[in-house]
């Protein structure tokens, strides 16, 4: 007899389905508590090799970002921001890239793509998410409404993780960032900041290593 096969089914969900289908809340101000704490941060400090590796990618981004696909955003770019952010593998908390993850939420069975997500794991073997972005080459994105993914990827995260933490994330659209936390049935959204403009992109650098401290000193058991 063949399976059923209906519960697993997937569709490409917008911010607006995703919120009225999970009861979701978006705090339109952006200054909750968690934001606040995670938002107060002092430029970084760059040892010399970090400090040209950033003078590099930033020249490299104002001259090019909009030329970028997907993957040129994620190889050339992305990829050297997060280890200036301090997102690199540590102890059992791993960084993957482009994992599809999937879970049945509230009778709704879920999978996205995770761009790129920090996770307790081992290998190739991801288990508690703490740390999503979903990245998207400059203005219209073809695959996606990246909201929506991230949220969805949320709400797998919580139904994955033996604890309720907090989630964070950024949603990435070329140079525009937008830091996100999700708490429970509740979401808040940065404002944007530019990585092709240095102040921002130092901001952008002192909050991902910000969560790297938050990760280690309070999510993690």
């Amino acid at each position: 007899m063949a399976k059923n096969n209906k519960s697993k089914e997937t569709k490409s969900w917008s911010e607006a389905e995703i919120v009225l289908k999970f009861n979701l809340k978006r705090i339109r101000a952006y200054q909750t508590d968690l934001m606040k704490e995670w938002l107060d941060v002092e430029p970084p400090q760059f040892n010399e090799f970090e400090q040209q590796l950033f003078d590099r990618k930033l020249n490299e981004a104002l001259q090019k970002i909009e030329g970028w696909s997907e993957e040129d955003l994620k190889m050339k770019f992305l990829a050297h921001i997060l280890e200036l952010g301090h997102l690199h593998d540590q102890k059992n908390v791993i960084g993957f890239f482009d994992k599809i993850i999937s879970a049945e939420v509230e009778g709704t069975f879920l999978r996205v793509k995770s761009d790129f997500m920090l996770a307790k794991g081992f290998m190739n073997l991801h288990q508690n998410p703490y740390f999503h972005f979903q990245e998207y080459k400059p203005n219209l994105n073809p695959t996606g409404e990246p909201m929506a993914q991230l949220l969805e990827a949320f709400l797998i995260g919580q139904a994955k993780n033996e604890k309720s933490i907090p989630l964070y994330g950024v949603e990435i659209i070329g140079e525009r960032w937008r830091f996100v936390i999700m708490e429970a049935k509740e979401y808040c959204i940065s404002h944007s900041f530019s990585a092709v403009q240095e102040n921002d992109l130092l901001k952008i650098i002192a909050i991902l290593r910000k969560f790297k401290h938050l990760l280690f000193t309070r999510l993690m058991d």
